[in-house]
């Protein structure tokens, strides 16, 4: 049965027509050619399909294309503005936090989240509020170090 969902991705209007179950995964990659968002686990363990939904993060492994419905979805590709980097891909950059980059963008939206809701976290709070995205590479303390930066940078702004 053929299903129409409107939602916003990356700021921009978008129409889908689904003609199956799919996984908001699959469909941000083969539909839009965002590969940004990575396939990990496929189980919502790994973090690497993070993607933000109504400003928040979410598993698009784990979540239905349908869902999106009426919603703004935002990739790593459309965290930046104007052809600028967000404050928080800067701090990425600029810490060297980041190794295979697998994990990277998952890594910065759950970042992003963990930042709308706690402007100032201190590092406790940034390895809880990251400890279900993973890092295979090891590049734990230089992505604390990024989001701490990050915080201070945007200074409760997002």
């Amino acid at each position: 049965m053929k299903e129409t969902i409107h939602f916003e991705l990356n700021h921009q209007a978008r129409e889908l027509v689904l003609e199956r179950d799919r996984t908001l995964l699959w469909v941000l990659r083969t539909d839009f050619g965002l590969t940004g968002t990575k396939f990990g686990c496929g189980l919502g363990y790994c973090g690497a399909c993070t993607v933000l939904i109504d400003n928040k993060p979410v598993r698009s492994c784990m979540t239905d294309a349908s869902l999106v419905d009426g919603k703004k979805v935002i990739t790593i590709e459309g965290l930046g503005a104007n052809g600028k980097l967000h404050p928080i891909q800067e701090a990425f950059a600029k810490n060297d936090a980041l190794q295979c980059g697998y994990c990277t963008p998952g890594m910065i939206l759950a970042a992003y989240g963990l930042l709308s809701d706690n402007p100032t976290p201190d590092r406790r709070e940034i390895r809880e509020g990251l400890e279900e995205n993973l890092c295979r590479c090891g590049a734990h303390k230089r992505i604390i170090d990024a989001v701490e930066m990050a915080a201070a940078d945007m200074k409760g702004g997002k």
